[in-house]
Parts: C-alpha cells; sequence; structure tokens
C-alpha cells in the first residue's frame, strides 16, 4: 500500500515543484505547452491563490497575494477578496495570452452555508463561471490521488479533517486551530506584535526553535485527528496526508506521526496543495 502512495506522492510533488519555480514570477512553466485550461482559486487565511493547469493537470501557471479576506474559513472582506482576486485574473491573462473563463473554488468542510455561495459570487465578481466549490481536504485528495487516506489540511485559521475510503469522502469536518494559534503562542512567547511572530513562524532561521514553541498547537491538532480516526476505527495503515502553509516545519510530520501511530505523508510547497488540487478538480476546461 504505501509503495503505491509514495508513487502518487512523487508525481504530485512534481507538479508541486513546478508551482514553486514560477509562482509570482509572471511566466510560464518551461516546456510546458496547453490546448486546454483549468483554473482554480483558494481564498486563504493569509493569501488568495490562483493555479492554473493543462490538460494534463501539469500547472502553467501560479500566482499569490497576501491577504487577510478570511477568517476561521469564511470570507469576512468581500470586496478586497473580489479585488485580489481580479488582479491575479489579470496577472494570469497576461502571461497566458488568453482569457480565464472559468474557475473551481473550495471551502473548509462543514462551511457549506452562505460561505460556498460567498466564495462563488467573489469568483463571479472576477468575470469567472464557477465551474465547482470543493472541500479543501477533497480538493488536496485531487491532486494526491488518494484511494484510502486521511487528509489534513492545517491553514491559517482552521484545521480540515478529510477520511477517505474507495475514494470517496466518508467523513470530513473543521476545527478552529490553525495557522493563526500558532502566531499566537509565538507573539506570547516573545512579547512581539502579531506581524512579527507571523514573521517568526515563517522563517527557515529558527525552524526548529519556533517549532518547539508551537508544539503544543501541533499536538492539540493531533489529538483532534486521534479521536476521529478513534471514532471511525481507521486502520492503523490508512496513512495520513499533511498539507497546508502552517505545516511548513521539518519536524511537523514525524510529530504527528509519533501520536498516530501510523505513516503520515508531507507534499512539497504544502502550502500550494489544495489551490492545484482545486484547479485539478475543475470539472470545466476552456481553450
Amino acid at each position: 500500500m504505501y509503495e503505491i502512495e509514495e508513487q502518487k506522492l512523487a508525481a504530485a510533488n512534481s507538479k508541486l515543484d513546478v508551482i514553486s519555480e514560477i509562482v509570482n514570477k509572471e511566466k510560464l512553466a518551461a516546456d510546458v505547452k496547453f490546448k486546454k485550461l483549468k483554473a482554480g482559486i483558494d481564498l486563504g487565511t493569509s493569501s488568495i491563490v490562483l493555479v492554473v493547469v493543462n490538460e494534463q493537470n501539469v500547472p502553467v501557471f501560479s500566482a499569490y497575494e497576501e491577504a487577510s479576506v478570511v477568517r476561521d474559513g469564511l470570507v469576512v472582506d468581500f470586496m478586497g477578496a473580489i479585488s485580489i482576486t481580479n488582479k491575479l485574473k489579470e496577472r494570469a491573462e497576461a502571461c497566458l495570452q488568453t482569457n480565464l473563463n472559468t474557475a473551481a473554488g473550495a471551502i473548509p468542510p462543514g462551511t457549506v452555508g452562505n460561505n460556498k455561495k460567498i466564495v462563488g459570487n467573489v469568483i463571479e465578481a472576477a468575470n469567472l463561471e464557477v465551474s465547482a466549490i470543493l472541500d479543501e481536504p477533497v480538493a488536496a485528495a485531487c491532486l494526491l490521488d488518494i484511494s484510502d487516506g486521511i487528509v489534513v489540511d492545517v491553514g491559517g485559521g482552521t484545521t480540515g479533517i478529510t477520511i477517505i475510503k474507495n475514494k470517496k469522502v466518508v467523513f470530513s469536518a473543521d476545527q478552529a486551530t490553525g495557522g493563526t494559534q500558532m502566531t499566537l503562542v509565538i507573539a506570547g512567547f516573545y512579547n512581539v506584535t502579531i506581524t512579527a511572530a507571523e514573521k517568526l513562524k515563517r522563517s527557515k532561521v529558527k525552524e526548529n526553535e519556533i517549532f518547539s514553541i508551537i508544539q503544543p498547537v501541533v499536538e492539540k491538532i493531533g489529538t483532534i485527528i486521534d479521536q476521529y480516526l478513534t471514532k471511525f476505527q481507521i486502520p492503523q495503515n490508512v496513512p495520513v496526508f499533511l498539507v497546508g502553509g502552517a505545516t511548513c516545519f521539518e519536524k511537523f510530520p514525524d510529530t504527528l506521526s509519533k501520536m498516530l501511530n501510523r505513516q503520515v505523508y508531507q507534499p512539497h510547497s504544502p502550502r500550494f496543495v489544495t489551490p492545484l488540487g482545486i484547479a485539478i478538480g475543475n470539472e470545466k476546461s476552456f481553450s
């Protein structure tokens, strides 16, 4: 089982590596041709990301802009979200030399009510047809091609947990613990502003020291995951796939693996897993 999952992870990593090479560089992926395109927009707590893929689901363009338009998984600045989404769309169209007509979006699991409608409205306000609104962990599963597994998506304000069996979602939940809580712990420890704490969290210079400070938050996330896995009696050989920008710590997967007593995989560039998965999960392509 693990050998197959590792092969799928390697395939996903190759696509994520392309995004790392082209993101915010206003250039297309090298040697990647396209006739049809699919777009995905991820309205995150700390940024909005646009990814465009070709018919083989290989990224051809990617860009993001830092933003504070989402809080705890909910859009709180509608006009700000529209403005940034429009800018990203214009950048993509200038680079691709073609118009984007459709795009998919995503929401944290369990927030399908007004938030689903609002995310769709943001996309439509950017003159894009909404092709799909996915649950964020489901989008990640589209990229990782998961048959049986647990997707843990640790974002800025929330952690999404989705259990997949035979390529179908059997359970999905969202908990209000994520990168924001990590930032608050760092701010309190160093007695610095939230802005300064956020910079420390993202810096690789003191990564080990910072991780030791936020480890209680990581362990809380692990405890929440374990409760769900115990409740649904998920076998120990079913692996966890760890995604989301707040997981960008080398020790994060090992810490979770020891707590859960199961294999934990972390793709390359975990902050781009969901936006790339949204584009791949987009049901409509355009020429």
